[in-house]
């Protein structure tokens, strides 16, 4: 299209967007041509990454019913939207089935870009609030949309997103250079600061002329084949934006939109305290749980690390008021840390220095399984290739320090030292290639009830950092040993999955014990013969997936467990899961107290403890089942 800023001024609400932020709009629309009958969108299922303006042809959208019948079709011809509603008030899932018509073309806005709009025009806000509003006011309408969550916990609508102040951000330190420094050189000076936008300034004054950013030397260097060697000032970009400080978050997407600019200097008392960076404010300021990662690997330092640690209960009350499954939860929580963790790693070997020998940084138990919750530990441990022997002791040392460095960094973030001790910084959890493999042999073949505990949380062990063919060598080498018969070892952690019983008394009463005056039980302990059992399962069938739910999945695939087995296991975990999840979030954000994995089941509905009293029948079958198959007893 010859004239997208035209075409736009005819189609609301962008009509009511000023003429400079319409035609920074228009630069950032994307054009994609459908092909007839070509379904787009799948109602409450597909995910909607921009908002699609019509050009030419047509959306035919309607509903399914059960029966899959199409209900309440409706046509988006050309200078019409669709996905508005959807992205601000249907957790960005498509609220209908979208099929696209004969010579369909459409212009696709960018879902941050959107948002950021919503955000600075009221007007253009409200123009789409309002016709979700007249829709659900037909209650066939109503019926098929899945209600929302309630507004204080929409991403648009939360008021301290309008009230919030720059100075509450953290903004990013210039980095500078002066123009008559050449290219090559501004370039090596971006990469040693891991930055993508440097500033350049007047040699003599220091003034700030421009920026350089990767776009630049892509664009003006390489592709123009630009001799490097050239000063900076002769690809600098322009103009130079800033803001002051106390103006309004608002305010600065505003202004990047309307000077299309991606960067914003920061004022305060007439000077420049840093800049902001329009990708990284609107990933901030979205509560996707994807973004707040991005925003994690984009953390600058160990204060904002662990600030972002901090707002994880948010972010995880969030996701399951929303109805976001327990076990996406626990991945989101691991994921986090799993970043965390790098970028500490990262950081501490930026000032060691490059490692002495090839390692593996791994992570274990529930953290290895990606199974997280609030009440977390640190449990890692490294693997590291072979030396000759002048040289073991060098390399160890040099080990041993760079765990206790990376611990210590990630105790001080929140990510706490492990109270049994498997931290990488104890020596025991330390060591060589062929150190790990004698460990797993003995393990195996000493079994005893403290071997098997140790066996157990190192084969939930999983690959975070390093070169992963060590600990492929490893896998193989535990595979081969899982291949002799193991009956005394198997026999000792299928003793080890029966040593918590299930909290539940003859008379089918909860079994509880005093904690701080309250009559409790704890949740953890009653997850874990489901963990255990499905680990002795995965031993003995060498299933090596970490992750409880994989494993059950995986062990169904191979006949071990029946379907309706598989799924009462399943179903029990992840409730209990979620159980779990939510009281460990409110008793840090309501109640601002340490979590605990301990509930009182006066605190629950009838359902609730019905439903708990099924599951740990559930429990029980299973025990019985592992005395029956493993210890030969009953």
């Amino acid at each position: 299209m010859d004239n997208r800023l035209a075409f736009l001024q005819t189609v609301a609400p962008f009509n009511t967007l000023p003429h400079d932020v319409l035609a920074g709009v228009a630069d950032l629309l994307q054009e994609v041509v459908h092909p007839r009958q070509v379904l787009l969108y799948q109602q409450d299922a597909s995910k909607l990454r921009h908002l699609d303006i019509v050009v030419e042809g047509a959306y035919e959208t309607f509903f399914y019913d059960s029966q899959q019948h199409k209900r309440l079709p409706e046509v988006y011809g050309p200078g019409t939207c669709y996905g508005g509603m959807s992205i601000l008030l249907n957790k960005k899932r498509s609220l209908r089935t979208v099929v696209a018509g004969k010579g369909t073309r459409v212009l696709q806005l960018p879902r941050r870009e959107f948002r950021a709009l919503c955000l600075a025009y009221e007007s253009f806000f409200h123009y789409f609030t309002a016709r979700y509003g007249e829709r659900m006011l037909d209650e066939e309408y109503a019926h098929f949309v899945k209600p929302a969550g309630p507004p204080s916990d929409n991403f648009l609508v939360a008021d301290q997103l309008f009230s919030r102040r720059i100075e509450t951000l953290e903004v990013r330190e210039l980095v500078t250079s002066p123009a008559t420094e050449p290219i090559f050189a501004v370039a090596r000076r971006m990469a040693a600061a891991k930055v993508s936008c440097l500033f350049v300034t007047e040699p003599a004054t220091g003034a700030i002329l421009g920026y350089c950013t990767d776009i630049t030397l892509r664009d003006s260097v390489i592709a123009r084949q630009l001799d490097a060697a050239r000063p900076v000032r002769d690809v600098v970009a322009t103009p130079v934006v800033s803001i002051s400080s106390t103006a309004y978050v608002y305010e600065a997407i505003l202004l990047m939109f309307q000077t299309k600019t991606r960067y914003l200097l920061v004022e305060r008392g007439g000077e420049y305290v840093g800049f902001l960076s329009r990708n990284k404010l609107l990933s901030d300021l979205a509560q996707s749980p994807f973004m707040f990662i991005q925003a994690v690997k984009l953390a600058q330092g160990t204060p904002e690390l662990k600030r972002r640690w901090e707002m994880v209960p948010d972010i995880v009350n969030q996701l399951l008021s929303r109805g976001v499954r327990p076990e996406i939860v626990n991945q989101v929580i691991s994921t986090v840390a799993d970043t965390i963790a790098l970028r500490v790693i990262e950081n501490v070997l930026a000032v060691q220095g490059p490692a002495p020998a090839r390692f593996v940084f791994m992570v274990l138990g529930s953290e290895g399984r990606q199974e997280q919750t609030l009440v977390t530990d640190q449990d890692n441990a490294i693997i590291y290739e072979d030396k000759a022997n002048e040289q073991r002791e060098v390399v160890r040392a040099w080990f041993l320090r760079f765990a206790e460095a990376v611990s210590d960094e990630l105790n001080h973030i929140g990510l706490h030292f492990c109270t049994g001790g498997f931290m990488a910084k104890n020596p025991k959890w330390t060591h060589s290639l062929s150190h790990w493999k004698r460990n797993y042999q003995q393990w195996m073949s000493d079994s005893s009830p403290e071997t098997v505990m140790q066996m157990a949380t190192f084969f939930d062990c999983r690959y975070l950092y390093g070169d992963q063919p060590l600990m492929q060598e490893l896998q193989e080498f535990l595979r081969q040993e899982l291949a002799r018969p193991l009956d005394r070892f198997l026999f000792y952690m299928a003793k080890n999955a029966l040593q918590y019983e299930p909290p539940l008394t003859f008379f089918r009463g909860f079994r509880t014990f005093e904690q701080e005056g309250h009559k409790v039980f704890d949740l953890k302990k009653t997850m874990s013969p489901i963990v255990d059992l499905v680990r002795v399962y995965a031993l003995k069938n060498q299933v090596f997936s970490t992750n409880t739910g994989e494993r059950l999945a995986e062990l169904r695939e191979r006949g071990v467990f029946r379907e309706q087995e598989y799924q009462e296991l399943l179903q029990a975990y992840y409730y209990l899961m979620g159980m779990r999840l939510k009281k460990q979030a409110r008793q840090l954000i309501d109640d601002r107290t340490a979590p605990t994995n301990y509930l009182d089941p006066k605190t629950l509905t009838q359902v609730e403890q019905v439903t708990l009293k099924e599951i740990f029948k559930v429990i029980g079958d299973f025990q019985l089942k592992i005395k029956v198959g493993f210890t030969k007893t009953l």
